[in-house]
């Protein structure tokens, strides 16, 4: 079932295709609000792969919309810069874009994302599972049984929370403030969170003297195995100055929460939108490894990554100047035919369901992807074994954004019990 209320996009699609192709803009939060943006990545995927967009409130950029071209992309450092920043929103102030390791090429990246990586091995992984699963279940067991309730407010976040402020070492109780700055950070002055940059600032400052008071009180004490301490004691990052501190906290934060909560309310909603699929779910709880990674591809809950010139350079018979901003629209790469079989289609049991570029590739993949997969594998084990069905009972409200692709609220109701 292809996404987006139909009446959005058939008004998209004949809006899409009437745009003269040089006009197109794909950057418009309104469109991913409106869940409307598909048809101009269509169109932009066979006429025009790689576009260029004159006009836009944060400068001229470069779309790159087919799956290939953006893994071309990603894997040439030589070229394509992550340094200055990951979206295509430029920071407001003088101060520029916050230093963090997504935001950095080798060798900086690869020493700082090294240091930070032992927190999401497969060995920590394990430890964490059964913790993962006691907080599910926990969750799970104290919904509301035959009345509405927002999904996205009593599962995605709270499951979310509790896995990242252990991450962080943080309180628990400490959690849902975890969520909304990670929410403020991406979040478009007058949508409703914040109402203007100075707002934002503000909550920034609150935001970084928390995560200070922590790191001064790890690096004063033997290493442990949270974030917060790895970097505090890391030969890599324990003289880093505060600004590149408090930089990759805001990375860490914004990607342990936007890809595993998304996802989470996103494999709800695509389940309901799929009835067939969901009965093949519960038929078969063996396909839920599978259904996980169709739905990060379904999904795709960050929508692009950015990357800018260092050098003019010929691509897809376009000529990439140096400094141009390079824009990889994961969320069309992700529906591109010629690599996916039916890519606007929601099929849990793909013959390949990891061919996705969901979480970046190369060096720059997503670091926490298999911690993402695990807390989505066992909230779906936990589901399955308490509830027949969660259904869907009104529109989601969807994040404006053209980064964060996902969802405000999603309201359901789960009928009864197992």
């Amino acid at each position: 079932m292809a996404d987006g209320n139909l009446a959005n996009l058939a008004e998209a699609r004949e809006a899409a295709y009437a745009t003269p192709l040089a006009d197109l803009n794909p950057a418009q939060p309104e469109l991913f609000q409106a869940d409307a943006m598909w048809p101009m990545f269509e169109r932009l995927r066979a006429e025009a792969p790689v576009h260029y967009t004159r006009e836009h409130e944060f400068g001229p950029y470069w779309s790159i919309t087919k799956y290939n071209d953006i893994m071309a992309i990603e894997t040439n450092h030589q070229v394509f810069s992550s340094e200055g920043g990951i979206t295509i929103a430029e920071p407001p102030g003088g101060d520029g874009p916050l230093p963090m390791f997504i935001a950095m090429d080798p060798p900086r990246h690869d020493v700082q994302r090294k240091t930070v990586s032992p927190a999401v091995s497969p060995t920590s992984l394990q430890v964490m599972e059964p913790l993962i699963r006691e907080r599910a279940a926990m969750i799970l067991d104290n919904l509301p049984i035959g009345e509405e309730f927002d999904w996205v407010d009593k599962v995605s976040k709270e499951l979310t929370g509790m896995t990242l402020a252990t991450l962080f070492g943080m309180p628990q109780e400490d959690r849902r403030q975890l969520i909304y700055w990670s929410d403020v950070v991406t979040a478009a002055p007058g949508q409703g969170l914040i109402d203007s940059f100075e707002q934002k600032m503000a909550i920034f400052v609150e935001y970084h003297a928390y995560f200070t008071k922590l790191w001064n009180e790890r690096v004063n004490t033997d290493p442990t195995g949270d974030l917060v301490s790895m970097l505090a004691h890391g030969e890599a990052t324990r003289n880093m100055e505060p600004r590149e501190f408090f930089g990759n906290i805001v990375l860490l934060t914004v990607g342990g929460n936007d890809t595993t909560r998304n996802t989470i309310s996103g494999s709800i909603l695509a389940l309901n939108q799929n009835p067939d699929q969901y009965a093949k779910l519960r038929e078969n709880p063996g396909l839920i490894p599978s259904m996980v990674s169709e739905t990060i591809r379904w999904q795709t809950p960050l929508a692009h990554m950015r990357r800018r010139a260092l050098a003019d350079f010929e691509f897809g018979g376009k000529t990439i100047k140096k400094g141009d901003k390079v824009i990889m629209w994961y969320v069309s790469g992700n529906r591109d035919d010629e690599v996916i079989d039916r890519p606007n289609d929601y099929i849990i049991d793909r013959e390949r369901p990891r061919t996705h570029i969901s979480f970046g590739f190369g060096i720059h993949r997503c670091v926490g992807n298999r911690l993402a997969e695990l807390q989505l594998k066992i909230i779906w084990e936990e589901i399955l074994k308490r509830f027949p069905t969660i259904e869907v009972v009104g529109e989601p409200k969807r994040v404006y954004s053209t980064f964060v692709k996902g969802y405000e609220t999603l309201p359901v109701i789960i009928p009864t019990r197992n």
